[in-house]
């Protein structure tokens, strides 16, 4: 479903990733993580060109990210993604901000679109507040509408970058219970987070990330068990020991 290949990413002389290579079947689960700053929002966000890249290939379902000639609009609107800051449209109502792009990019009529967008509102438990404004719902209200929102584009994968990072602890969990669900149902995830609990529960495999660079990639019990690498081994002992 996603390829990425020799991958490589410049701030003008700085190089923010190096020699990314990795592949993610459909229906595969994939945690993304390490330190702050080793590059792991960067990655996520070129698969679907938020982010240009300078060297190497994406592709996406067979589309190649990085050629001029992709539609790269039609791209993203099959590749869902949820931001660290939910960044819905504060002055719409939730179930706009679930209908907006269904029926301006997919070209949905108002009823349909507006169908997709209350059962999606109910499976992440939120049907009840589709009048509200963003402002009036909790962190992780917010970031489970940004769930929906995503999935109203029916998306072929899922991309999320670090979705709970910005919440209190009480409600980080409502929030990865939708991810779990969405997992076990099959859907393609990309996840850049730090959450080890929900990367043991369902992911497939673990990309471990240092200065730009795919340190480790391996399944998730290696991972966990015993990592190759010295660097994984520092990061797991302290982030495990919390």
């Amino acid at each position: 479903m996603i390829r990425i290949k020799n991958l490589g990413k410049f701030y003008g002389r700085f190089q923010v990733l190096a020699e990314c290579s990795t592949e993610v079947r459909k229906g595969e689960v994939i945690v993304v993580c390490g330190p702050s700053g080793s590059g792991k929002s960067t990655l996520i966000k070129c698969v679907n060109g938020l982010e240009p890249f300078q060297q190497g290939e994406i592709t996406v379902d067979g589309v190649s990210v990085g050629d001029a000639a992709t539609n790269l609009p039609k791209l993203r609107a099959r590749v869902g993604m949820v931001f660290q800051h939910f960044e819905l449209f504060p002055h719409m109502r939730i179930i706009d901000n679930l209908t907006l792009a269904q029926t301006h990019v997919l070209g949905r009529n108002k009823e349909e679109a507006r169908g997709r967008a209350l059962k999606l509102l109910a499976r992440v438990g939120l049907q009840a507040h589709a009048d509200k404004h963003p402002g009036q719902l909790s962190g992780g209200q917010q970031q489970r509408v940004a769930i929906a929102r995503a999935l109203a584009m029916d998306p072929i994968c899922m991309l999320f970058d670090e979705p709970t990072s910005a919440l209190d602890p009480e409600m980080i969990n409502e929030v990865l219970d939708v991810m779990v669900q969405l997992a076990l149902e099959g859907m393609t995830m990309m996840v850049v987070t730090h959450e080890m609990g929900f990367a043991r529960k369902v992911a497939h495999r673990v990309i471990f990330m240092d200065h730009g660079r795919i340190v480790e990639d391996a399944p998730k019990e290696e991972f966990f068990g015993t990592p190759r690498s010295e660097r994984a081994q520092q990061f797991l002992s302290k982030i495990l020991h919390h």
